[in-house]
Parts: C-alpha cells; sequence; structure tokens
C-alpha cells in the first residue's frame, strides 16, 4: 500500500515537471526564418518543436503549386485546362460570340463567352499541368497554401458564371447571326 502511495506521488511529480518544461519552453519559439531549407532547421532544439501557426508561418517557395486562380479578363475559353486535367476537377462551358468581345492583356482576341468556369480544389491533384497549357497565362497557380473550409462543397471555385437568361439570349443571337450569314452567302 506504501508502495502504491509513494509511486502515485512519483508519478504526479513527473508528469506535473514535464508540464512545467513545456509550458516555459513555450515562451521561446522556433524560428521559422527560411524554413526546412536553412541547413541547421532540425538542429534547433530550443523552444517548441512546432511554429506557433498562424502567428508564425514557414516561408513558402515562389515555385511551390497551391491554389488555382484565373484572371478572367485573360481567359479566351479555350478550354485547353479542362483537357488535359487528369482528375477533371475544371469544369468550362463556352458560347460563340457573334464579334470580338475584347482583347486580353497579351493582345489576343476573345471569341467565346464564359457561361461556366469552375475549378473543384477538392478533386485537384495539384500538378500545374493547367497553368502550363494555358496560352494566355490565365491560370496561375497562388502562393496560398491555407484554405481552410467547413465544407467540402466550399472548395468549389466560381471564377464566371452566366445567368440562363443571359445564356439563352447569347444563343438566341449566335442563332441569327449564323441565319443571317448563311442568307447573305445565297444559301
Amino acid at each position: 500500500m506504501k508502495k502504491g502511495i509513494i509511486h502515485t506521488i512519483n508519478s504526479i511529480l513527473e508528469g506535473l515537471s514535464t508540464t512545467l518544461k513545456h509550458f516555459f519552453a513555450g515562451k521561446k519559439y522556433r524560428n521559422a526564418n527560411g524554413g526546412v531549407a536553412k541547413s541547421n532547421y532540425f538542429e534547433n532544439h530550443e523552444g517548441l518543436v512546432t511554429i506557433q501557426y498562424p502567428k508564425q508561418k514557414i516561408p513558402v517557395p515562389e515555385v511551390g503549386r497551391y491554389q488555382l486562380h484565373v484572371e478572367m479578363d485573360d481567359c479566351i475559353v479555350c478550354d485547353l485546362c479542362a483537357k488535359i486535367c487528369p482528375v477533371d476537377c475544371i469544369a468550362i462551358d463556352s458560347i460563340k460570340a457573334t464579334e470580338d468581345i475584347g482583347i486580353t492583356s497579351d493582345g489576343t482576341k476573345k471569341r467565346l463567352h464564359a457561361t461556366k468556369f469552375e475549378i473543384d480544389m477538392a478533386k485537384c491533384m495539384y500538378c500545374g499541368l493547367c497553368t502550363v497549357v494555358c496560352p494566355t497565362e490565365c491560370i496561375i497557380m497562388t502562393n496560398e497554401y491555407d484554405r481552410s473550409v467547413p465544407h467540402v462543397a466550399q472548395l468549389n471555385y466560381v471564377f464566371a458564371e452566366m445567368p440562363p437568361e443571359e445564356i439563352e439570349a447569347k444563343r438566341i443571337a449566335l442563332l441569327q447571326f449564323e441565319e443571317e450569314k448563311r442568307k447573305a452567302k445565297g444559301l
């Protein structure tokens, strides 16, 4: 009985000493400058083992693959990104315009309306193929890696969505334009 009490007290004291060590070590934070690329990163034994996220962040490489972003003003709706995507996380629908609808920042003429442009980042495998094939470089990977969301549906990013009424109006205008073209040719 006496051994049991002594063992219990020793166990409590050992647990409290470990807790106090961690409590006081918590005032010293690991220096995250330079991140894992530093040669002495794993030799740093002072302070807490982990960084204090979100107060401290490890610097991310410039060429990292993180969240996708589409600059719709530069998108010509060519659909190459959706075709090359190995997991089909990019969904694009388009309607042909009756005339040029604008010019991208690199001087390419826009001839298609984007009725739908969505990327499901829950499916994305971050391969970066979509950014490579884009002729206008409108789809890029940002350096933002922390996109925590409570519902997986919030990982579906909508970059362009045209209302059904506008889609129908554009389809009717296109049909009328093509009909006028055929009549002008005498067909």
